[in-house]
């Protein structure tokens, strides 16, 4: 059987991956969530919205005769790659995850790890600052027990609703971002502190390089704790798994 590929999408490595499919004519579909607005042309078919839950994807994989699935969503889309583990055991289809390694701390960097999104939004809880707040769209409400500061937010869509901090400004842009503009865009705002999601890859990098040259402190949220997987690092790794995983249910 020819291989039939889901790629659980929404990252820039999704993207090149779906191009190097298309180029090394393997078939596939890419499955986006569809919370933003304007994504990403993709060179691929395209799906977009959820599957609900487990089971839906499950039905899905059969429905559409899918051959291997290919997690490739950011690292923090942690029920996805939670239920594409567990649907993919169910179907008896092979996965593997496209995964880039976190970013790790050097010298001059001044991090504060938290483990989760509630960690960082306790750890502001204190006198008022001026915080680049990257944490992406979904999450902004968490962090309005602490109105005292000013919140810069680089935004991919304009907000939805009214943003709940009574001092803020949303840049929309979408990466890849360069330190000079990072360090102009922190300089002009006055930033304090940056709270980044370790999404790790050079995309969004510029603002802890930045962060570092301006000797200015981050709060780091770590990745969140995912089933054991089989990971690839490149495009070039997945295609070779696809030519070799047969029925290779890929853990």
């Amino acid at each position: 059987m020819a291989p039939n590929l889901l790629i659980l999408g929404g990252t820039t490595g999704a993207t090149a991956l779906c191009r190097a499919l298309s180029e090394a004519g393997i078939a596939g579909t890419v499955s986006l969530a569809g919370r933003v607005a304007r994504p990403v042309r993709q060179p691929l078919p395209l799906r977009s919205g959820g599957f609900g839950g487990v089971e839906g994807l499950r039905q899905y994989l059969h429905d559409h005769a899918i051959t291997h699935v290919v997690d490739a969503t950011h690292p923090f889309a942690a029920q996805m790659s939670r239920n594409a583990v567990n649907a993919c055991a169910a179907a008896k289809v092979p996965l593997i995850a496209l995964t880039r390694p976190p970013w790790t701390p050097g010298e001059g960097d001044r991090w504060q790890h938290v483990p989760d999104i509630a960690g960082a939004a306790a750890a502001l809880r204190g006198p008022a600052c001026r915080v680049m707040l990257a944490v992406g769209r979904m999450h902004l409400a968490e962090f309005a027990p602490n109105p005292q500061h000013f919140y810069l937010l680089r935004l991919v869509d304009p907000p939805e609703a009214a943003l709940p901090f009574p001092g803020c400004e949303v840049i929309l842009d979408r990466g890849p971002f360069t330190v000079d503009g990072d360090l102009a865009l922190m300089r002009e705002h006055r930033i304090d502190l940056v709270v980044s999601k370790n999404s790790g890859g050079t995309g969004a990098q510029a603002k802890l390089i930045a962060a570092r040259q301006l000797e200015l402190p981050v709060l780091m949220i770590d990745r969140p704790s995912l089933p054991a997987r089989r990971e690839a690092s490149g495009a070039e790794e997945v295609i070779a798994w696809v030519a070799h995983s047969g029925t290779d249910l890929g853990v």
